[in-house]
């Protein structure tokens, strides 16, 4: 298939989370009927619920300053599915993506017909097998992997890593990991390996104590890292952790702690922390324009609310805001009508091109402008003034689409 047909026939399987079927029984023997690509360079794995992708960039790109050869798997994609596998810092490009799922494709339909498989992969499955071989064949020395959803039966979970991270963990993707922030991190700590390092960004209690548990190698808390002469400003930020100097360019006090967890992963890996300066992480917090400033945020759940309505009250408390938003249908509206929506001066609701988007009219949010497509929604743009400011957020559909209309 040509990388126009394996897309739409990836897309055709379904969204990847309310199709996903957790569990290692089908991708375990494809990938050893590729020749278990999985095993062709050392990896660090990255579960939690917030930050895992920031937190996965940053480590990659240290290890690639450090001159290493890398491959970054990521989700969910802005615009294209080749974001999510990333070769030296840059998304594979079509042909790299059709020549993989080609090679999936008719393995897994092969073993379908034979009976070594019961059931077609789901989107995701398919992704991560994609991933494993083109790092294969562009033999790349190390792989950082970001877990799709949970960890002990996410389709990454079939790697033996050199080093374990998890992010911050939170409530998220309750119907499939359970309702509460010790099932959640349980299911999590299912990434760990017996004799495998791990490292743990800040969690809370409850959280601290399932890793702890669950924990079979040598493991450090960032919290054992403290920081300090932390200079924060609305374009990143600077600070110390013990006598490493740190520069994280990814606005946002939440990244402080992704930044300090990806320094000490590198430090384990015996590889400097200064290449986290380089990172790039679009889609997050990304000024997009200056005059006037458009900051694209894909603020999706309510760990990332949070965190985009800090970053608000820090950096652009009295200024006059605009924020486009629009959002998934299974999303919990509570806390961005709460805390996101009274922050702003002009609200402009909208919907991404996809079939699970919630129309903007059940969208309560008084006095807001209803638009149903991204594009129509930036039409509004012509009346911001040169010195406001512009949020588009909530889906990462709807960023992913805005994106494309706004950076050339």
């Amino acid at each position: 298939m040509t990388y126009a047909e394996s897309v739409r026939y990836l897309y055709s399987l379904g969204n990847e989370i309310h199709t996903a079927k957790l569990g290692l029984e089908r991708i375990a023997p494809l990938l050893k009927a590729l020749g278990n690509p999985e095993r062709a360079s050392r990896c660090v794995h990255v579960a939690g619920t917030n930050g895992k992708g920031s937190t996965s960039a940053m480590i990659e790109s240290g290890l690639r300053s450090a001159g290493l050869r890398t491959g970054l798997y990521t989700s969910p994609h802005l615009s294209e599915p080749t974001e999510r596998i990333r070769i030296a810092g840059e998304p594979i490009t079509p042909d790299q993506f059709a020549l993989a799922f080609n090679t999936v494709h008719e393995t897994a339909e092969r073993m379908l017909r034979s009976g070594e498989l019961d059931l077609p992969l789901p989107y995701f499955e398919n992704l991560t097998a994609m991933a494993f071989v083109v790092f294969r064949d562009a033999g790349v020395d190390w792989t950082v992997l970001e877990v799709g959803m949970g960890g002990r039966l996410d389709a990454t979970n079939v790697v033996q890593p050199d080093l374990c991270v998890i992010t911050p963990i939170d409530l998220d993707h309750e119907s499939f990991l359970g309702d509460t922030i010790a099932k959640i991190a349980a299911e999590k700590a299912g990434i760990l390996k017996p004799g495998v390092p791990a490292v743990f960004a800040h969690q809370n209690p409850g959280a601290a104590a399932i890793l702890r548990e669950r924990a079979m190698g040598p493991y450090t808390f960032a919290d054992e890292w403290p920081v300090e002469d932390l200079e924060l400003d609305a374009r990143g930020s600077r600070f110390r952790i013990r006598n490493l100097q740190i520069v994280c360019p990814l606005p946002g006090e939440h990244q402080v702690e992704n930044a300090r967890t990806a320094a000490i992963a590198l430090h384990q890996l015996g590889v400097s922390p200064y290449g986290i300066a380089l990172t790039r992480w679009p889609g997050r917090l990304e000024r997009v324009s200056e005059h006037p400033e458009i900051i694209l945020d894909g603020a999706h759940n309510a760990a990332g609310t949070r965190a985009l309505v800090g970053y608000i009250q820090r950096f652009y408390a009295g200024r006059n805001i605009w924020l486009i938003y629009g959002v998934m249908r299974d999303k919990s509206l509570t806390e961005t009508v709460a805390a996101l929506f009274p922050l702003v001066s002009h609200i402009v609701l909208t919907m991404p091109a996809n079939s699970r988007a919630m129309p903007p009219e059940d969208i309560p949010a008084t006095g807001a402008v209803i638009t149903h497509s991204v594009s129509e929604a930036l039409e509004h743009l012509l009346g911001v003034g040169a010195s406001d400011v512009v949020f588009i957020t909530g889906s990462l559909f709807v960023v992913g689409e805005a994106r494309a209309l706004l950076v050339q």
